[in-house]
């Protein structure tokens, strides 16, 4: 198995340039802005604008962003081909393309595509841009969801996991540390990749971290003791304890030996660790980053843990949402199977 940290092989996807890169190059005097689907970039110049306006100044959420984005850029695509125009689009023709998107894709991605879709016209039209919004009074699929689909490991494999990673190197203190850190504080992806140094910071006589997640939800929560352990180790190997203000979990540079530089790892490659770890570990196939956030909420839960605090350490909104993450009542035994006595 490899220990560098070279980029996973996945699809390319459009990605929306940075909104610092819109406002330093960008210039509306009838000049043609890069990234604005033709869609938009065809009509006129207010159009182009008002476009990079709404990824830029009404979603804050640069996960949002990209994914609103992507949504859009394949409704373009989709009226291209067809050779539509803004001026013919209206709600038959945005009804027709969610039926269209509905064989391809799931229920919750087609209502997210509507969704960007919807949020991008009303802002055209509050910008006097068109005179309607042709995605306003299409519905999309009726989805409801009891239980989550991501996938739930146990104690024991989340064990095996963590105790199958060698760590002689100072990549496999570091990919253990970043796994951990999902477990033990349910924190997405995002957040993880988004730590730095400072925090992961001493409260008393214990030892604190501060996830910066979604929304702009800042959580603080005490330390783990295996996690402590997995974080200092990894931390005194590398030996950037005291570049406070640099990444936490940092890409390696692969020369003679094995060291880290001071970039930040990104979620991709979090993922690509995650997947690699997993596969020598013999664990499924399904196993994903989300995969710890659900696993950490469901064993907190199973020993005693209420679902108030897994909501605020999860830094959910409702309490259903983390009950999705719950898969206690997934346990389904031969007795309670013997129990159909026909």
């Amino acid at each position: 198995m490899s220990d560098d940290d070279s980029e996973p092989t996945r699809k390319l996807e459009p990605c929306l340039i940075l909104p610092q890169d819109v406002f330093q190059n960008a210039v509306w005097h009838g000049a043609k802005v890069s990234g604005v689907p033709a869609l938009f970039a065809a009509t006129r110049s207010r159009a182009r604008y008002r476009f990079i306006e709404f990824f830029t100044a009404r979603i804050r959420n640069p996960n949002t962003r990209a994914a609103y984005y992507r949504a859009v850029y394949s409704f373009d695509e989709w009226c291209s081909a067809r050779r539509l125009r803004m001026e013919d689009l209206s709600p038959i023709v945005v009804a027709a393309y969610v039926e269209e998107l509905q064989k391809v894709r799931p229920e919750p991605s087609v209502k997210q595509a509507l969704a960007a879709i919807r949020m991008l016209f009303d802002w055209l039209v509050t910008g006097q841009v068109v005179p309607f919004n042709p995605a306003a009074s299409v519905r999309g699929p009726r989805y409801s969801l009891r239980r989550g689909k991501t996938p739930v490991l146990d104690a024991d494999q989340a064990r095996q996991l963590l105790d199958s990673i060698d760590t002689s190197s100072i990549v496999g203190l570091r990919d253990r540390a970043i796994i951990a850190t999902m477990v033990y504080t349910f924190a997405r992806v995002g957040a993880v990749a988004g730590l730095d140094v400072e925090d992961y910071y001493q409260h008393g006589k214990r030892w604190r971290v501060r996830l910066h997640e979604k929304n702009s939800k800042v959580i603080e929560m005490g330390v783990h003791h295996n996690l402590e352990a997995y974080l200092d180790e990894y931390l005194e190997r590398a030996d950037i304890r005291m570049d406070r203000k640099g990444p936490l979990f940092r890409r390696v540079a692969k020369n003679q030996h094995v060291q880290l530089t001071d970039r930040r790892m990104t979620r991709q490659l979090v993922w690509a660790v995650v997947k690699r770890r997993s596969r020598a570990a013999g664990l499924p196939d399904q196993v994903c980053c989300h995969a710890f956030r659900a696993t950490g909420i469901t064993i907190y839960l199973k020993n005693g843990g209420t679902l108030e605090k897994a909501q605020y350490m999860a830094g959910h909104e409702s309490s259903r949402t983390t009950g999705l993450y719950d898969r206690r009542k997934d346990e389904i035994t031969l007795d309670d199977v013997e129990r159909i006595a026909i």
